[in-house]
């Protein structure tokens, strides 16, 4: 994987070759990703849960992201995410921790040091280790509404698979979605206030 812009730009991010399970962002989905993002990125603190390699976060540290914190399930990911985060010199601005994004996000405030965040990507994984079809997407939102994660004007941006239906939950609306492939990207940010 390559970082493809900002102060990072061309930087590999070892992945340590193909991994059981992990299935990183594509580069064509991430520069769209990122193209629709553009000024919102700087000096954010951006949120990657199921973190993977870390490319969409590192991605984002170097386009001006002021911090970002990384959710992984897999301990040898999150040892390898702090290694390449080590490497880039970005430890001062991110934090790699090991957690379930589909179980209650509450603790992350504490570990990260961040109670919300601007710009939350998820990119779960599409199946499990027997090729079954997972939807993750939908009960990942929830937590990060009940865990309120999201600072108000800030935005959700979920990678998952056209066959896996997603609504948003209470607390979030839907309004944006594109189409890469077998992939959606699909943008949510809080609901308006009422008049």
């Amino acid at each position: 994987m390559r970082v493809i812009g900002g102060k990072l730009r061309g930087r590999r991010i070892p992945t340590g070759g193909r991994i059981e399970g992990l299935r990183p962002i594509s580069g064509r989905i991430k520069q769209s990703l990122f193209d629709i993002l553009k000024e919102r990125v700087g000096g954010s603190r951006f949120l990657d849960l199921f973190a993977g390699t870390g490319a969409v976060g590192i991605e984002a540290l170097s386009r001006g992201a002021s911090f970002a914190c990384f959710v992984e399930l897999d301990r040898h990911h999150v040892e390898s995410l702090e290694r390449n985060l080590a490497l880039a010199g970005l430890q001062g601005h991110a934090r790699a921790l090991r957690g379930s994004a589909v179980d209650d996000l509450c603790w992350l405030g504490y570990r990260s040091g961040q109670s919300q965040y601007d710009l939350i990507f998820t990119g779960p994984p599409y199946k499990d280790l027997e090729k079954r079809p997972l939807a993750l997407t939908v009960p990942a939102l929830k937590r990060i509404v009940e865990a309120g994660l999201l600072t108000p004007g800030g935005w959700v941006i979920c990678q998952h698979q056209v066959k896996e239906p997603v609504a948003a939950p209470a607390g979030l609306e839907l309004f944006r979605q594109v189409k890469y492939g077998d992939s959606f990207l699909s943008f949510f940010r809080s609901p308006a206030p009422e008049p």
